[in-house]
This record gives C-alpha cells, structure tokens and sequence, in this order.
C-alpha cells in the first residue's frame, strides 16, 4: 500500500478537488498521510491566483521532495496550467498535470509507477466546452462539505489570470449536484457550502433557463442539510428578483461574501469590474432589507496599478460607510500574463503597505463592533471541531465560536449565549 500525502492551496475549488482526488485514491488502496510525513506520493494541488502563490506552490514542491527524494512528486493545478514551460524547469516535480487530468489521478500514478516515468498531461482549459464532472464525490475531513457545481470564468478581469487557469463557464448538470448532496446528507454533514470559480454564472452554458436560484431551490429540499452557505458571489448576481425567490428558502445562510474589490469607480474600471459603487450600496441595502441578520465580507485590493492616495481615501470613506462585518485585504501584486501587469502607475510597495494596514485595522474595528452587538445574545452555532476541550464552530451568519465544554458537541447545531467577545470570535455557552 502506497502512502500518499496532498498540499491544497488557494481556493475551495481546490478544497474540492483535492477531496476527490483522495477518494479515488482510498478506493484503490492507497493510504492518505499527513502532508509532513515521509510519503511515497506527494501531490501538489496549487494556486496560481498572485504571483505569491505561485512561489508557494513552488516552495511547497520543493519542501515534499526533501522529505523523501525518492517519492513521486506530482505537482497539479491552476500554476501549472498556465505556467508549462516554468514547470518544466522545476527539478523536483516528477509529473505536472492541469487541472481537467485531476479527474484521473489514479491512472497517471499507475502509469509512472510502471513505465517509471511518463509525460506531462496538461490540456488545454481554454478548449474544454463541458464541466469535469468528479461523480459523487462524499470524502471529506470536515463537518461542512464544499461542493463544487461550476468551473470557468468569462469576466476577465484586469489583474486575474484565472479565466486561463480554468478556461470558460461550465456548469455542472444539476441532478449530479443533487445526488451528491444526498449522499453528503447520508453521512450526517448538516452544511454545505456552493462553491465554483464563479457561480453567478451557474447555468449560463445551459440550453434551458436553469440557474442558480433554480439549484439552490431543489437544494433545500434536501432532508438531512440544514445549512446551504454560498461562495463568493459576483454583486450583480443579487437583484430584488433574486432575493424574492432566496429568502423563501430556509436553509440559506445569512452570510454573503460579495467581491467589490475597490470603492473608487475609477480604480473599478481600471479593474475591468462591470459595476459601480452606486450599484454596489444598492445591492447592499437589498440584502439589509431582506435579512436583518445578515452579515457581508469582501475583498479588496489595494495598490492597483494607477490607485491614487485620492483614490484610496474614497475607498476608505465607502468602505467604512458599507461596514463590512470583515474584509480581505490583499497588495496588488502584478500577475504576469494580465493586463494590469502592463499598466502605467505602478503603486510603491510603502504604499501598498500603508492602505494596507489602514483596511486592516477598520476591518477589525467593524468585527469588533459587530461582536459586541451580540453579547448576552442567544445564537446558534454549527460546532465543527475539538481541541485541547474547546470546541469551535460558525453561526448562520459565520461568526466565529468558541465553547468550551466536556460534552460531546462536534457536528450539533446547538443554541448558545455569547459570553464574551474578542476581535474575531465569540466565546459562547452551553
């Protein structure tokens, strides 16, 4: 029996995937071990999404390939689907797959093992018309599954090379979605989360009229899911028609991540991003006057090429007038292959760091505030996982809780008191 052991970077697609790849490696007698251990078979699923990860995923090769020189080394994923050439050069990577040859990940590591050594596979995303469909995919390590029911991104958005990483929109059909989901609520998971590289386009590849709203319904009927949380989410995808429809459904968490990016309309159309911050405020409002629970996250950019200290200090007034419940502030780093890396006006790095920390600090000041709003309030909590007696898990609405007790709560939805609030969780009680 082979031991193999997974790195996953980036995002829950790649949360996902690697889930997969794990399954069909378990049913074909292969033994999964902790990525620090000694391994026959390390597998790199890697991000490409800055040029950050992309040296990640190289560090993480290189760091597998010392823990046992002679173990196959497959490194997979987004950086390798649009950096071949650079991944050839990689010494320590034994087979480099792209992303539509995870589906076959058994296959490749019998092949090499024996003809010792085999070519890399890596298609071409940019041609592949139909979503790579998995089955049934049920393995997972946590109390939520991910479930992935898009591929492909057609924004094209300045400073992303995504859309090269993943190719264009494919959905995957909804009768696979929903037996997977049926087989993840056989296990006892109650939560799962929608995830896709862009699932505002859900269904826009369909010959019929289904989209997301259409899936997320059948998905609530779902005996035995008690929580449906969304991913990321494209602003535009939230109209009054679309709640209509959402807030009927029980099970959807109130919680919405939607990716502004920037609260300045010049630095967005720069970004190629197909909204303004008027738009933004009004979908913003929509969602309050829906759900008076519900809490908003983002991220932002800051440092984009051209982002004067003007520039900058709109997005702080807007972000501060949104009041985010959190925000996930990245530096703009110049991703090689977009058109952003191209562009005039490059930001200094004390800039970028500057408006950095300033988006930092106001994020943690709304979640404090938020927290605080919550004290000595009831709450129900999903609890996810245990350690050294304390158990933590998310509301509806993704606050982050903490409980500690000698019972046995992991995988219960329990209601709770909050007790006591830090910056980013809640200390709650039985």
């Amino acid at each position: 029996m082979k031991k193999v052991a997974f790195i996953t970077l980036g995002c829950k697609v790649n949360q996902y995937e690697t889930n997969a790849m794990t399954q069909q490696l378990l049913e074909n007698g292969y033994e999964i071990v902790e990525h620090t251990e000694k391994a026959d078979i390390y597998i790199v699923n890697t991000c490409t999404v800055t040029n950050i990860s992309d040296r990640k995923s190289r560090q993480m090769l290189r760091r597998v390939k010392g823990l046992n020189p002679k173990a196959l080394v497959i490194a997979c994923g987004c950086y390798v689907q649009v950096a071949k050439k650079e991944v050839e050069q990689i010494e320590e990577i034994d087979l480099a797959l792209g992303n539509n040859e995870k589906k076959e990940i058994v296959k490749y590591i019998e092949e090499w093992f024996k003809k010792d050594t085999i070519n890399n596979r890596i298609d071409d995303v940019m041609q592949q018309r139909d979503f790579v469909d998995f089955g049934n995919v049920v393995y997972t390590e946590k109390t939520r599954a991910v479930i992935k029911v898009q591929d492909g991104c057609d924004r094209f958005c300045s400073y992303c090379i995504i859309p090269y990483a993943r190719g264009r929109v494919r959905s995957r059909k909804p009768e696979n979605i929903l037996s997977e989901i049926r087989k993840i609520a056989e296990k006892g998971i109650q939560e799962v989360v929608i995830t896709g590289i862009h699932i505002a386009s859900y269904g826009k590849d369909f010959q019929d009229s289904y989209q997301l709203i259409d899936l997320l319904e059948e998905i609530n009927t779902i005996e035995g899911i008690k929580r449906i949380r969304l991913g990321s989410l494209e602003p535009l995808l939230i109209t009054q028609r679309f709640l209509n429809r959402l807030k009927k459904l029980e099970k959807i968490c109130h919680h919405f991540h939607l990716s502004l990016q920037s609260g300045c309309d010049e630095t967005l159309k720069r970004m190629n991003r197909r909204y303004t911050t008027d738009q933004f405020r009004k979908i913003v409002q929509l969602l309050r006057n829906t759900y008076s629970d519900v809490m908003l996250t983002t991220d932002i950019i800051v440092g984009f090429p051209g982002e004067t200290q003007a520039e900058f200090e709109t997005t702080y007034q807007f972000l501060k007038e949104i009041n985010f419940y959190k925000m996930h502030i990245f530096k703009y780093s110049p991703r090689k292959g977009t058109k952003a890396a191209q562009m005039k006006e490059q930001v200094s790095g004390d800039k970028k760091e500057q408006r950095s920390r300033a988006l930092m600090d106001l994020s943690d000041e709304n979640q404090k505030k938020y927290h605080q709003s919550y004290l000595n309030r009831e709450v129900e909590v999903l609890f996810e996982e245990e350690k050294n007696g304390t158990y933590h898990g998310h509301t509806d609405n993704y606050i982050l809780a903490y409980c500690k007790t000698s019972q046995k709560i992991e995988n219960q939805i329990r209601k709770v008191q909050c007790k006591e609030i830090e910056t980013d969780h809640i200390l709650v009680e039985l």
